[in-house]
């Protein structure tokens, strides 16, 4: 009797064994440290882009100039930017956008070591919205005053330059458009701080 119960129950555990669920062979979800990790490595890499993009547009604009073939006497036909007081700026503000980044660049290496360290990351978004704005401050600026210098402005008494000095114009308007690439890799630095920070 005591041999068939035992025999009875041992089927019946061989049975509830055998109609367990498999374990499951799905991986092991990112660990933490290592999705933090690859936002830093992420970071890093944007800023390169953005010195390029910055360094670019101030080098475009910093030496944008022409002087026309012909001139009278009294008077010779020259563009430079620096006689611009928005470009000025515009060529100020990319230099310093560009001098932060490399001083930030251990700051995001260090982010990279340490990836769960707040303190540099939280230094790195607020640093980088003040520079994004300061780019894009910039930009703008130059922006608006090419368009004049390309379609004039009877209201604001401003004559149309870019039939005369198309190279000034055109190299003008690549130093805005590369600033306002810089401006969106300033964008995402700040999207990617803001995953970083993030708690999970």
């Amino acid at each position: 009797m005591d041999s068939a119960s035992a025999k009875s129950k041992s089927k019946g555990k061989a049975v509830s064994f055998a109609g367990s669920p498999p374990r499951s062979t799905e991986a092991a979800p990112l660990p933490l440290f290592k999705w933090k990790k690859g936002l830093a490595i992420v970071d890093f890499i944007l800023r390169l882009g953005a010195i390029g993009a910055t360094m670019g547009a101030t080098a475009l604009m910093g030496t944008n100039e022409q002087m026309l073939p012909f001139f009278t006497q009294f008077l010779q036909f020259h563009a430079q930017w620096n006689e611009f007081r928005t470009f000025q700026f515009f060529v100020v503000a990319n230099g310093a956008v560009v001098g932060y980044l490399v001083l930030s660049l251990p700051f995001s290496v260090m982010c990279i070591v340490r990836p769960l360290a707040a303190a540099p990351r939280l230094l790195l978004i607020i640093l980088d919205s003040m520079m994004m704005a300061l780019v894009a401050a910039g930009a703008s600026a130059a922006a608006a005053i090419t368009y004049l210098i390309h379609n004039g402005s009877q209201d604001a008494n401003w004559m149309a330059i870019c039939s005369q000095f198309t190279d000034f114009c055109q190299v003008a308007s690549e130093a805005v458009v590369v600033s306002f690439i810089a401006a969106m890799f300033f964008l995402c630095l700040v999207l990617v701080s803001s995953l970083a920070l993030k708690r999970y």
